[in-house]
């Protein structure tokens, strides 16, 4: 009677079906799991987005002025709001900020002289940044012969008609800047590069004295261009963050430093903006509007912990309309 039983060949094939069907198993139960863990990140980071907004609405739904006497939005911009609201229900009103990137404010100054009566100067600021701008002023001032009624400077632009200094109030070679005016250039200088005209009436630099000699002989006037900014540094990672300041006492203030900021989400991919605003009439306003005719405000989230990887994009959005700026009360 024969023994029966594996061969050794036998026995190396049942091992190595054995040994493929044992690894099929685990790559199966692996990526089963690596698959239902980012699903749950996912998940999570889009719940916590949706809290995130539904907590803000509710914020700004009752937000008003600050205690300091502070209007009730202090910024609105694409990707920061910053509002007063009594958020925790003390009685006292915090500073809210949302915001996903952090800003910071620049300058850059020049001046440009003319010699000549009736004369002109220019100057541009190339390229001064390539992020975007939130606000943009520029400071104007003059010196020179301007000491009469129609002796005074127009300024523009990029081509845009600003105002006109030291038309009253200026005077005659004054050795120091005068007739320092503020615009507002925003919009203007959305690009990252602006330029200014300076041009004087036809009594500037007039025959019989009508020229000046401080810091360059013989000039008809000249005009000192002061360029502050606010802009938003793209180069940081996108989160939504949020910051709140609690009122200090006697005097009231909301100092910066004293702002305490949590993270809301990690995964935002907007590249739209963030936040949009309405008038009463449901125009979308631009950033020089925005304070003063704000009545409703859009938050749109875009949350994708792998914009590489599937699912797509999910995307959260809620307008509020904050009841201390209503006009249909």
């Amino acid at each position: 009677m024969k023994n029966k039983g594996f061969t050794l060949i036998e026995m190396l094939v049942t091992m190595a079906v054995f040994v493929v069907a044992l690894g099929a198993i685990t790559v199966f139960v692996t990526t089963s799991y690596k698959s239902q863990a980012y699903t749950f990140q996912q998940a999570t980071a889009t719940e916590e987005g949706r809290k995130g907004i539904e907590t803000m609405v509710k914020e700004l739904r009752e937000a008003k002025m600050g205690d300091n006497g502070a209007y009730i939005i202090e910024s609105a911009q694409d990707y920061e709001i910053i509002f007063y609201s009594d958020i925790d229900k003390d009685g006292e009103t915090e500073r809210v900020r949302y915001f996903i990137y952090e800003s910071s404010s620049l300058s850059n100054e020049g001046d440009c002289v003319s010699y000549g009566q009736g004369g002109t100067c220019s100057i541009s600021f190339d390229n001064f940044t390539e992020n975007p701008v939130e606000l943009a002023q520029i400071e104007i001032c003059a010196e020179g012969d301007l000491n009469g009624g129609n002796e005074y400077v127009d300024v523009s632009a990029d081509g845009s008609y600003l105002g006109r200094i030291c038309q009253s109030g200026c005077s005659q070679c004054a050795n120091q800047w005068q007739g320092c005016t503020d615009f507002d250039i925003t919009s203007l200088a959305a690009d990252g590069s602006i330029s200014f005209l300076a041009d004087s009436s036809s009594a500037v630099g007039s025959s019989g004295g009508g020229f000046c000699d401080w810091q360059q002989d013989n000039h008809s006037f000249k005009a000192k261009f002061d360029l502050t900014w606010t802009e938003t540094d793209t180069s940081a990672n996108i989160i939504l963050k949020k910051g709140v300041i609690q009122p200090t006492s006697h005097p009231i203030e909301y100092p910066s430093e004293n702002e305490d900021v949590t993270i809301l989400s990690q995964y935002v991919r907007n590249q739209m903006p963030i936040f949009r605003y309405f008038d009463g009439n449901g125009n979308e306003l631009p950033a020089p509007a925005r304070l003063e005719d704000t009545k409703l405000m859009r938050v749109h989230l875009i949350i994708n912990i792998n914009p590489e990887r599937a699912p797509g994009d999910f995307e959260l959005e809620s307008n509020v309309q904050i009841r201390n700026l209503k006009t249909n009360l």
